[in-house]
């Protein structure tokens, strides 16, 4: 299996500034909840793709696990630090003004191609597609089957548009 993770902002996708408001076209001192990690994220695949998927666990538990703001940059440094990353080549990276442009191309794609609104959305190798939320995360031991079991949903089953759970009132 190979999973090929995207950029998709979500304040983009749930800006009320309109249609023609870019979120990678404000200026640095924009108060983004999310641009720096993204662009962090770039920072990390320029040192390879093992460095990216550990940066990228690390991230994603930073922000879901330990409830960090991960739009700061000393605790984007303080992650690529802990997974051993070149901090001073992070640090130079992660305000490079292409990952801009790749954060936009990511989204365009996702949004015009693939008609994402969410993430994480999960796409087989025909294009089937969906939106899947969880909270909490899997433990490890069962997310392989989990995961395994909403592709097989996504690709065995297209007529199945959507589920949302209805969870039991707490009266």
């Amino acid at each position: 299996m190979e999973i090929t993770w995207k950029n998709f902002p979500l304040e983009q996708v749930n800006s009320k500034e309109g249609p023609e408001w870019k979120l990678w076209e404000q200026p640095s001192s924009y108060p983004s909840r999310g641009l720096l990690a993204l662009r962090a994220g770039e920072a990390a695949k320029k040192q390879g793709s093992e460095a990216f998927k550990e940066f990228h666990l690390a991230l994603l538990n930073a922000r879901h696990v330990d409830r960090k703001a991960i739009d700061k940059q000393e605790i984007l440094v303080g992650i690529a630090r802990s997974v051993g990353l070149d901090v001073e080549k992070f640090l130079e990276d992660l305000y490079d003004p292409a990952s801009l442009k790749t954060i936009e191309a990511d989204y365009l794609e996702a949004r015009d191609r693939y008609g994402v609104f969410g993430v994480p959305s999960i796409f087989d190798e025909n294009g089937n597609a969906a939106f899947v939320k969880m909270m909490p995360p899997p433990q490890p031991d069962e997310a392989r089957e989990i995961f395994d079991e909403v592709l097989g949903l996504i690709s065995e089953r297209p007529n199945i548009r959507e589920i949302k759970r209805i969870l039991p009132s707490k009266d």
